[in-house]
């Protein structure tokens, strides 16, 4: 450590365990571990700490779905995850997990010290539940009219369209993403956190420089309209901590949650004795603290965490920062247009420090969306990295590894360009420390031209000609292999894996920040040795490729769907169950789309005897005109069931893995109507 350096503690968001990571998680990850890496460079004492967002219905239920315990599937999750971060780079001091007793314990030390500076309110409640599934249902797992501008599908805490917040009672025709079924309301008693008792001092601390500007503007908003408390409690069934006290009440997941990076840098202390949990987290902590997270959860870093923080006598951040979503060649992320990768496909296809180039030269301090085009994307990876950095290295190298035994000048050939190289990094830094990455970047890339310009103008090929010019050669060639260290040095943090390649191409130490005032003069270098290559478009084909013919489990908090070959079976029944069913052949004569539905089809059928409307989840395989007069097969003697959008009297029967591969059960031809299938 420095002098002046500083102890600076960084969390990354917690990645939900219910799925896989894609490229829209990785703008959060990538910029954190940019900002990292750059401080650990500057000689700052920074510490990077992650884990698992553990807990949670959605959990709960992707469990049961695989016919395993929620711990396995946490932890099958976590190793995806760790091996997707690790495959990109991102290098954390410590990754963890919510379900932890490290975060049990401060959970319940948190919850203690609320209740007793009456923090905590216990009052029965009102709560949707599933009749059919027999459960409380989490926000996300109801689905209606938003209540303020009707807009359709919205989920059962917030409105996407107008960005209004309710309770889950208030949605219009609301029905259960878990069953379809509409949820009836039961009363239970529950445990709330009185936000409102820190409105004045959240008032103050969202104006004080934590937050991003925009997101300060915004909070405004609720502070307008007062803050309500928070219900912290959620009933049996649930996967999480029990509060105490309680046998079927657990603490809601988005309090144990940011409460696990606390649990994931105390893990850490136990293992790095140098490391003081108290140092870092009681009130009049010195030290710094950040938050890296998406801007979908600035809501609860910005004003539950700092007010929980500081009532249970903990410290608060000194800053969040917020990221963008990700749109992929201008769409939201969808599989059908191969624009939903997994952090797993891009590895598997492309070179990941390209991401990592690609996201750093788009991101800036503010909250943006990003759009990674693949065609810029190839054509910034082609034009920037090899042929403007890298190429002045190839260009260079060669001759010195050929004629000079790889041995660099003992004097710089051109001190004052070097000096140009050595006073912009001061501002390259400014530039890395806010996190306008952007404009490092494009300082960065003027310096490469800079240098490329210089190696044009000496050519030093033409000189090679001459037997009495070769010392000159040698200066030109030396200058430019500085030019490259410097720019290696400014680009370290974000392509972490190429320094490590130049370091040992140059033979040097790990390089710092402070190296570029020093260049290496009367030195060996290494044969050099290609460090990066040219994307080809036929790449990016074969990945989009094989983001269509992904199946894996959802990343989405709401209803969890599991591949079809992973589905559990059933429990057994009997021939005698069986022989209940009456299947019989209908004739799909209407079928039209379901206003408001993503999945459903509005089918009349026409069973001989009588006509049925059934709603049918085939919409992805099938378009209405193409199913007007086919036969099928329908579950007849089913009882109707009440949907938001009308009853469903009875059942189509299909199968398939899903999406277009989804089939109905067409019957040969000769059968009628009405007839029983056996």
């Amino acid at each position: 450590m420095t002098q002046n350096s500083r102890k600076i503690l960084v969390t990354g968001a917690l990645p939900y365990a219910n799925g896989p990571l894609h490229l829209g998680h990785l703008v959060g990850y990538i910029q954190a571990d940019i900002w990292v890496r750059f401080n650990k460079m500057m000689g700052h004492q920074c510490t990077f700490v992650c884990g698992s967002d553990s807990h949670g219905t959605p959990i709960m239920i992707q469990a049961q779905k695989l016919g395993i315990t929620p711990e396995e599937l946490v932890n099958t999750i976590e190793k995806e995850h760790q091996a997707d971060f690790k495959g990109f780079y991102i290098d954390f001091d410590n990754y963890y997990s919510t379900h932890s007793e490290e975060n049990r314990e401060l959970v319940e030390t948190v919850f203690q010290r609320h209740l007793k500076k009456n923090n905590i309110a216990k009052r029965t409640i009102k709560q949707a539940y599933d009749p059919e599934k027999n459960m409380f249902l989490p926000d996300r797992f109801i689905k209606g009219d938003c209540p303020k501008c009707n807009a359709k599908d919205q989920y059962g805490d917030n409105c996407e369209v107008c960005g209004a917040t309710y309770a889950p009672t208030e949605l219009k025709n609301a029905y259960s993403t878990l069953s379809g079924a509409k949820p009836i309301e039961k009363e239970s008693e529950h445990y709330f956190f009185k936000l409102q008792n820190y409105e004045k001092t959240l008032h103050e601390w969202t104006r004080k420089g934590h937050l991003q500007e925009e997101v300060s503007n915004k909070l405004d908003e609720w502070f307008k309209s007062g803050l309500q408390e928070w219900d912290i409690s959620r009933d049996a069934p649930y996967f999480g901590f029990t509060i105490p006290g309680e046998t079927q009440k657990y603490f809601y997941c988005w309090l144990d949650a940011p409460v696990g990076y606390m649990a994931s840098f105390k893990n850490l202390c136990a293992k790095n004795k140098a490391l003081d949990f108290a140092e870092y987290w009681d009130q009049d902590s010195k030290t710094e603290l950040y938050h890296f997270i998406g801007k979908d959860i600035i809501y609860f870093h910005a004003l539950f965490w700092p007010a929980v923080l500081s009532g249970a006598d903990f410290r608060t951040p000194t800053a969040i920062f917020a990221n963008g979503f990700l749109t992929v060649d201008g769409q939201k992320m969808s599989k059908s247009r191969g624009t939903f990768i997994k952090a797993k496909t891009f590895l598997d296809h492309l070179p990941p420090e390209y991401l990592r180039y690609y996201f750093a030269a788009k991101l800036s301090h503010h909250i943006e969306d990003l759009d990674i085009n693949f065609d810029d994307f190839t054509l910034r990876v082609n034009s920037d990295l090899v042929g403007k950095y890298v190429n002045i290295a190839s260009r260079c190298a060669s001759f010195i590894n050929n004629l000079f035994d790889g041995k660099l000048s003992a004097t710089l050939a051109e001190p004052k360009l070097y000096q140009e190289f050595v006073d912009a990094g001061t501002n390259i830094a400014e530039k890395f420390s806010s996190r306008d990455y952007s404009q490092a970047i494009r300082q960065i890339m003027a310096l490469a031209d800079r240098a490329n310009q210089y190696i044009d103008e000496r050519k030093p090929w033409t000189i090679a000609k001459d037997p009495a010019r070769l010392s000159e050669v040698q200066d030109i060639c030396s200058m430019g292999i500085n030019l490259f260290r410097a720019l290696s040095v400014y680009l370290k943090p974000v392509l972490p894996k190429t320094a490590e390649n130049i370091e040992d191409f140059l033979q040097i130490s790990p390089l710092t920040w402070q190296d570029i005032n020093t260049p290496l003069l009367n030195h060996t270098i290494k044969k050099f040795q290609p460090l990066s290559q040219r994307l080809d478009k036929k790449e990016i084909d074969t990945m989009k490729a094989a983001v269509q013919n992904d199946l894996d489990i959802t990343t989405s908090n709401e209803k969890v769907e599991a591949p079809f070959d992973f589905e559990p079976i059933k429990e057994t029944i009997s021939i005698d169950d069986f022989a209940k069913i009456d299947l019989r052949i209908a004739k799909i004569i209407h079928a039209e789309h379901v206003e408001g539905a993503e999945k459903l089809l509005r089918l009349e059928l026409d069973l001989g005897h009588e006509k049925r409307l059934v709603f049918a989840g085939i919409k992805s395989a099938y378009q209405p005109e193409q199913l007007i007069g086919k036969h099928t097969v329908m579950v007849a003697n089913l009882a109707p069931r009440k949907m938001r959008f009308g009853e469903s009297q009875g059942m189509v029967l299909a199968a398939g893995p899903g999406g277009k591969d989804l089939w109905i059960l067409t019957p040969e031809d000769g059968a009628k109507p009405g007839m029983r299938v056996k």
